[in-house]
């Protein structure tokens, strides 16, 4: 079985290609929602999270998500303190996924693979890539964030033209029925 890597910066639509090889049948692993399920129920990542950003860190519960944000994305020492907590625990997850799929391929949708060195772990990476002005507004409509947020979390990703440098495959999406060609042709020839 393959392991299919699938990346992009935010607002590339990641998510909507992760959706279109779903939608073919195959297995699809989103990374960011593993983890946002991991970060509230693992005892470990809660203890780790609360003694590094504070009691504030979880509400009822819950991760504060924008406690979080605010605290990390402004701080790439305490980014990369939260990832270096949560992406070990998502890996050992998506290790244990892999193992109950029986597919010729699987693909684990990932923000920042390149970013942590974990796209050495897959046997092929598939990177989205959209103009800049596309992702933007794409962002401002998902999210509701401001120019300067949207700006603030494009800059703690790599660039696309570094993405590339170190991607199998390339999926330009700007047009979903061009996108979809894209991704029933890259389907094929990974069956």
């Amino acid at each position: 079985m393959k392991i299919v890597g699938l990346t992009g910066g935010i607002g590339s639509g990641k998510t909507t290609v992760a959706k279109l090889f779903s939608e073919l049948g195959v297995p699809v692993y989103i990374a960011d929602i593993e983890a946002k399920k991991l970060t509230n129920s693992s005892t470990v990542i809660r203890r780790k999270l609360t003694k590094l950003l504070g009691d504030e860190t979880y509400l009822n519960g819950t991760l504060n998500r924008k406690y979080v944000a605010e605290k990390i994305f402004t701080d790439e020492a305490l980014l990369n303190a939260v990832n270096a907590i949560i992406h070990p625990k998502v890996a050992a997850h998506f290790k244990k996924w892999v193992l109950k799929q029986k597919t010729n391929y699987v693909l684990k949708e990932a923000a920042i693979l390149f970013e942590n060195g974990s796209y050495k772990d897959f046997d092929v990476v598939i990177l989205v890539t959209a103009p800049k002005d596309l992702r933007i507004e794409r962002i401002k409509m998902r999210d509701k964030a401001t120019q300067g947020e949207i700006e603030q979390r494009m800059n703690n990703q790599w660039s696309d033209s570094k993405k590339k440098k170190l991607a199998d495959i390339v999926i330009e999406n700007i047009e979903m029925d061009a996108t979809r060609k894209q991704v029933e042709s890259i389907h094929h020839s990974l069956i």
